[in-house]
This record gives C-alpha cells, sequence and structure tokens, in this order.
C-alpha cells in the first residue's frame, strides 16, 4: 500500500508504476486518490482557519466583558 504524502509528491512516478502493473484500468484510481487528498487537506485548512477566527473573536469578546 502507498504512503499518501508518496503519491502526493510523486504522482508521475506512481502513475508510471500503475500503468506499468494495471495497464489504464486503475489510472482513474490514483487521480482519484490525488484529488480527494487535495481535497482533504484544503477543508482541513479551512477548518483550522475557522478554529484561529473563533479563538481571537473568544479574546475579543473576553477583553470587552
Amino acid at each position: 500500500m502507498l504512503d499518501i504524502k508518496f503519491i502526493r509528491e510523486n504522482p508521475d512516478a506512481v502513475r508510471e508504476n500503475i500503468k506499468k502493473k494495471f495497464q489504464d484500468e486503475k489510472l482513474p484510481l490514483v487521480d482519484e486518490v490525488i484529488e480527494l487528498d487535495a481535497q482533504r487537506r484544503a477543508t482541513q485548512q479551512e477548518a483550522d482557519d475557522l478554529r484561529s477566527n473563533r479563538k481571537k473573536i473568544s479574546k475579543q469578546i473576553g477583553a470587552l466583558m
């Protein structure tokens, strides 16, 4: 099983290896994994930003009270 970090850093090498082993039938799966990982990282970043904003706003509310 490949590590997602390796796939993210070496997508062309992974595609080429999958193509050699399974022809073209598994290539859409590699592309899907790469796309889902990008979406997951974007969602995680958005969640982190929202948590940061919430903490900042909570501190501002605390200072006002």
